[in-house]
C-alpha cells in the first residue's frame, strides 16, 4: 500500500463529506478503518491518522494564509 497516496485519497474524502469529517473527529481509528474497508492494527493505523491530520491541518492553514496574502496584497493596491 502506497501510504501517501492512501493518505491523499481519504484527505480528499473526509474534505468532501462533512459528515465523515465529522466523523473522523470523533473517531478517526473507526472513520480510516471504514474508509479502507479493513480493520487495522492500532499500532499501524496511528501513523496513517497522524499523517492525514497533518495534510488537513496544512491545508486548512494554507487557506487561511491565501486568504491574508489576498488581504494584505490589497492594502498594497495588488490582488
Amino acid at each position: 500500500m502506497d501510504i501517501k497516496a492512501k493518505i491523499n485519497e481519504i484527505v480528499e474524502k473526509i474534505k468532501g463529506d462533512k459528515n465523515l469529517a465529522e466523523n473522523f473527529k470523533n473517531d478517526p481509528i473507526k472513520t480510516v478503518e471504514g474508509i479502507i474497508g479493513m480493520d487495522i492494527p492500532d499500532d499501524q493505523v496511528k501513523p496513517l491518522i497522524d499523517g492525514i491530520k497533518a495534510k488537513l491541518n496544512l491545508e486548512k492553514a494554507g487557506d487561511v494564509i491565501g486568504g491574508i496574502g489576498d488581504k494584505i496584497g490589497g492594502l498594497f493596491g495588488k490582488k
